[in-house]
């Protein structure tokens, strides 16, 4: 049997380490800070949030306070006008915490959308508060009884006069409880051919009359995360609460993907490594039959494997990542390594939760959480079939 470690030795993570060709000092000076905030006003609070499986808002304005949501928005609309880097600092930071997910949702996933496709008094409306902190966002398309087919939604916008007449049903909408500005999928045009063409976007403010929350969702992880579920009554809004053209919203939809599954990627990514390293420090402390276990070879082949999976995935969506800065179409890439690494990461939280032992099962080590988050990621953003699908059609199949 090999024994190659010692308990007494400092963990090594070296070889874990990157050096990522579009970070600079700068990004790194953000990440600090980050790191900083995130220690005092999320790391304490955790497990409160968890319970009540809900993040205050007075934790996303604090984060405005500081400058870290939004980064990518212009100045005129009181964003720090930067580049794609640091919402990658940003959402990697806030998931090896693994708390507060949503301000990155919100800032680099769904406020792109207002950012891209808004009118001049929609942006100046609301861009300066989400940069704040003061609204955070929420994308509403899922409906019971449809998943990734948004064609077949029955959410209704009808148009009479200046307005629209929303009713429908949403759900499993993540920050549907927190969120002051919803970006609802709708159906303008219930007749259209393809059924594509008849969906678009309509922003909906939380204190619309008709407009109300319905149950909050008990989920199986991420659970300071809120899901819940959307009811629209004979909500009127104007039609200048319209997003870009009618008819257009599923391909808004869909040309926001990319940046979308290459964050969840992303995401995956930086809670694999945060569970790859607590893991060795743990297999290399805890002793069973007189040595630590990290001096057993099943040990430490797992750690090794483990180590490779995160190593090529790194390498892989750090190129992807510089190609999205550049503006290119890499679609089928992008599918691959959303599928690939989300489910590496569930793999990764079960083999790490193996190496705990029956610590692994219990609430007060992390990986018990990591594993139940984690279980998500293949899911949500297109489930990995969805990401073969896109893979086998761009292939030619």
């Amino acid at each position: 049997m090999s024994n190659t470690t010692n308990s007494s030795k400092p963990v090594n993570y070296d070889l874990l380490k990157r050096e990522r060709a579009y970070l600079t000092p700068e990004h790194e000076m953000f990440r600090k800070s980050l790191q900083k905030f995130l220690e005092k006003e999320a790391v304490p609070y955790i497990e409160k949030w968890e319970e009540e499986m809900f993040t205050p808002r007075e934790f996303y304005e604090k984060m405005g306070a500081q400058g870290f949501l939004c980064p990518q928005v212009k100045s005129e609309y009181g964003g720090l006008e930067l580049d794609f880097g640091f919402n990658v600092v940003l959402a990697e930071e806030l998931f090896r915490v693994g708390v507060g997910t949503l301000a990155s949702t919100s800032s680099s996933i769904i406020v792109p959308y207002l950012e891209e496709y808004g009118t001049e008094e929609q942006k100046k409306k609301y861009l300066p508060k989400c940069v704040s902190g003061e609204i955070t966002t929420a994308i509403a398309m899922t409906e019971p009884g449809i998943g990734s087919d948004l064609a077949s939604m029955s959410t209704t916008a009808v148009r009479e006069s200046d307005h629209y007449i929303i009713n429908g049903q949403k759900t499993f909408i993540s920050n549907g409880i927190n969120a002051g500005l919803f970006f609802v999928a709708v159906k303008t045009d219930p007749k259209a051919k393809p059924a594509r063409k008849g969906v678009s976007i309509i922003l909906v403010d939380e204190n619309t009359p008709g407009f109300s929350r319905g149950r909050k969702l008990k989920k199986l992880g991420e659970h300071s995360k809120d899901v819940a579920e959307l009811i629209f009554e004979d909500v009127h809004v104007s039609v200048s609460n319209l997003l870009g053209a009618e008819g257009q919203g599923f391909y808004y939809l869909m040309d926001r993907l990319q940046q979308e599954r290459l964050l969840i990627a992303i995401n995956s990514l930086a809670v694999s490594e945060v569970m790859l390293k607590s893991t060795i420090s743990y297999v290399k402390e805890r002793h069973a039959f007189g040595k630590p276990i990290s001096s057993f070879q099943n040990t430490q082949f797992e750690i090794a494997e483990m180590a490779t999976e995160l190593s090529l995935a790194q390498t892989f969506l750090d190129h992807l990542t510089s190609k999205h800065i550049k503006g290119e179409n890499i679609v089928t890439q992008i599918s691959m390594a959303k599928w690939y690494v989300a489910e590496m990461a569930r793999r990764m939280s079960a083999r790490c939760l193996q190496l705990h032992g029956g610590y692994g099962f219990m609430e007060e080590y992390p990986i018990a959480r990591r594993y139940r988050d984690v279980a998500v990621m293949p899911i949500y953003g297109g489930t990995t079939e969805i990401m073969k699908n896109i893979i086998a059609k761009n292939l030619g199949l």
